[in-house]
Formats: structure tokens, C-alpha cells, sequence
């Protein structure tokens, strides 16, 4: 994202908690533990959250859910009264179960927050592949400023105004994208994808609705898009991890040594409570949860999938 913005000529600041990455960044144009061989041009990081913030007018958060509140609390003291907040980080708070914008605006009230999602695999966006992405908010103005400062002639961002619809799509099919992995490790073909995206996508509608998202968002970008980008994409960590767990490894061993976070794995704990607290039907959520974190067999998982009570397609 700051590569992004350092290209359409904005003067950008990186924080980053890790020195190496402060480091190579300034030293050698490269952020070598995260995007190896990608020239990051015209972006200045620092360690120092304050320096970082300072005058900032846009403001762009994208740490993994469980460490946003912490980041965002940091350096609140350090944020222009009148800077629009950007947040980029897809998942569903554990504790709170609050959507990602939820937990920025609670942290920092007086601001205008834009969530941004769609189907982006990181290292593609910074390789200038063409994407195109949602930014949404009740602030239909900061949605406009966010559009304008990101968008160029290979990243595109329409702006929309379902801020729930958009942000459970982006956290929700991190969940499905474990789930195809895993049928995928335990050897199921594309049959089974296309079931488990189609009937994934039904899942998230029905939880969304439930919670006053439109129907018609997860049609869309930060819907079906990135459901099916993360589901079939080879970049995918969570359709990765979900693959590792199907040929059998447990959770610990498939998330061992890694530096990125699969966040499909926090959001199936937040999606069941989610799911639990509002009275919504989500089997293959309930799945993921049972083979992740209750040992059951992927095997029988899918069985008990298929074995379920006979229905209509839609709700």
C-alpha cells in the first residue's frame, strides 16, 4: 500500500515494529523479510510511530486484526485531528467481535475511518498487476479522498457505502479459503472447490444480512472476488495452510515458522461466535472450527457435510 501511494506521488512514511525491516527499507529500497525483490522507491520507514504519524493526513493501517487495537492505541496521541483513517487489516476482532473499522473508530472517535478490501494478494499489487479494490464508509467524503489518493492506471478503487458487507467479506472468506485447502490436501477435486466457494459465499450472505449488511455486496469485490482470488490463488497462506491440514499436519505444525498470519485461523474462532451470537446457520465455518481446534478429521468433517439434512438451495 505505501508503494502504492509513493507511486501516485503522495510523500509517504512506513512504520514497521520489525529493525530489519526499517532497515533494508532505508538502506537498500527492499523490504526483504516480507516482499523480497520488489524496489520500493520514495518511501521513508521508521520505527518511531510518532515520526511516522507526524502530519500525516492520511493515515493507512494494515496489521493482522489481533494486533490492530494495540497499533492503533500507540500512536493515537500522534494523529492530525483532521487526518482520514484507512484501514486495510481483514478479519473480525476476537474479543469484541468487532469489524476492523469498528476498532479504529473506537480508538480514535473524531475520525473519519474508510475500510479498504478485494480480492489484492500483496506482492501482485506491488508489481503494479492490475487490481481493483473497495474503499467503503458511512463518510461518503473520506471514501472520495481515499479513492483519489489510491487510485492510479493499474490499481483501481470504487468506493461503497456497506462498511459491514464489505469488511465481513474480506474476513469471512479467509475461512473458506482454509476450508478449500483443506479438501484440497485431503485430495477432493475441483467439484469440491466449486461446492465449498458457492455454498462459502452463502455462508458469509447470510451471516452479513443477519448483521445489516446488503446482499448484493457480497456479489461484488470484497464478496466473491476475494473469495474466489483466496480460495484458488496459489499466494493464498490460508488456502496454504488449509492444504497442510488436510494432508494431515496439525494447526501448530502448519502455522510453524512462518512470518505471515493466516488470518483465517483467528477469524473461524470470531466467525462461530459471531455465527452462535446471531443465530445463523454456518456448517462450513463449524467445520473449519472442528478440524482446527477440536482435532476432528478433515475426512469426516466433509462427510458430515455432505450427510447433512437435504434443503433448498436458497434460504
Amino acid at each position: 500500500m505505501a508503494n502504492v501511494l509513493a507511486a501516485n506521488g503522495h510523500a509517504v512514511s512506513l512504520w514497521a515494529r520489525e529493525p530489519d525491516v526499517v532497515e533494508a527499507i532505508n538502506d537498500r529500497r527492499e523490504n526483504r523479510r516480507f516482499l523480497p525483490g520488489i524496489s520500493l522507491e520514495d518511501i521513508r520507514a521508521t520505527g518511531e510511530m510518532p515520526e511516522a504519524l507526524d502530519d500525516a493526513e492520511l493515515v493507512t493501517y494494515v496489521a493482522p486484526s489481533h494486533a490492530l487495537r494495540d497499533v492503533v492505541a500507540r500512536g493515537a496521541t500522534a494523529v492530525r485531528p483532521d487526518a482520514v483513517l484507512v484501514v486495510a487489516s481483514k478479519g473480525i476482532e476476537r474479543e469484541s467481535l468487532a469489524i476492523m473499522s469498528d476498532v479504529v473508530g473506537d480508538t480514535l472517535p473524531r475520525h473519519a475511518v474508510v475500510a479498504l478490501s478485494g480480492p489484492s494478494f500483496a506482492v501482485e499489487v506491488a508489481r503494479g498487476q492490475p487490481t481493483a479494490v473497495v474503499a467503503a464508509s458511512a463518510n461518503e467524503g473520506a471514501a472520495a479522498v481515499v479513492q483519489r489518493a489510491l487510485s492510479s492506471d493499474v490499481f483501481r478503487v470504487y468506493t461503497h457505502d456497506d462498511v459491514i458487507g464489505v469488511e465481513l467479506g474480506g474476513a469471512l472468506k479467509n475461512v473458506m479459503a482454509v476450508a478449500t485447502g483443506i479438501a484440497e490436501g485431503v485430495g477432493l477435486g475441483f467439484n469440491s472447490r466449486a461446492a465449498l466457494i458457492t455454498r462459502g459465499l452463502a455462508e458469509m450472505t447470510r451471516l452479513g444480512m443477519a448483521l445489516g449488511a446488503s446482499q448484493a455486496t457480497f456479489a461484488g469485490l470484497a464478496g466473491l472476488g476475494d473469495l474466489v482470488l483466496t480460495c484458488t490463488g496459489a499466494l493464498s497462506r490460508n488456502r496454504a495452510l488449509g492444504i497442510e491440514v488436510g494432508k494431515g499436519s496439525t494447526l501448530e505444525q502448519a502455522l510453524a515458522g512462518k512470518d505471515t498470519v493466516a488470518e483465517g485461523v483467528l477469524n473461524t474462532i470470531s466467525a462461530c461466535a459471531l455465527a452462535e451470537r446471531e443465530g445463523v446457520d454456518m456448517p462450513i465455518v463449524l467445520a473449519v472450527h472442528r478440524i482446527l481446534f477440536e482435532a476432528q478429521s478433515p475426512r469426516l468433517a466433509i462427510s458430515e457435510l455432505m450427510s447433512r439434512e437435504l434443503r433448498a438451495e436458497q434460504d
